[in-house]
C-alpha cells in the first residue's frame, strides 16, 4: 500500500541563498533556534507539518506566489521569526526567514 503525500517525510531545500543569508545573520540564540526547528521539520511527516502548533504553517493569502509555485506559506521558525516557503513534492523549500512576526504576511 502507497503512502499518501500527507505521510511522506518532510525533505528540506535550504539552497535559496536570500534563506541562507537571513539564518546565518541571525543572532547566536535565534540561530540556535532556527537549526532546533529545522532538525524538527526533517524529523516530520507532512500531516506533522500541518497539524503541529508550534510551527503554524500557514498559507499566505496577503503575497501572490511568484509563477510555477501554486501557494507561499509561513511557519513559525524561532519564538519572534517566521520563514516563509512552499512545498514542492515532499520537500519544503525555504526561501527567507522575516525580520519581524508581521512582514512574514506581507504587511507594514
Amino acid at each position: 500500500m502507497a503512502k499518501s503525500e500527507a505521510d511522506a517525510p518532510v525533505r528540506l531545500d535550504l539552497n535559496n541563498p536570500v534563506f541562507q543569508e537571513n539564518l546565518l545573520t541571525l543572532q547566536k540564540q535565534e540561530r540556535h533556534a532556527a537549526l532546533d526547528a529545522l532538525s524538527k521539520l526533517r524529523q516530520m511527516t507532512w500531516n506533522q507539518v500541518y497539524r503541529d502548533q508550534g510551527l503554524k504553517w500557514e498559507k499566505l493569502v496577503s503575497i501572490k506566489p511568484p509563477s510555477g509555485i501554486p501557494a507561499l506559506y509561513s511557519l513559525r521558525i524561532t519564538q519572534s521569526r517566521r520563514a516563509t516557503a512552499y512545498r514542492d513534492g515532499d520537500f519544503i523549500r525555504l526561501l527567507t526567514i522575516a525580520g519581524d512576526h508581521d512582514s512574514a504576511y506581507g504587511k507594514k
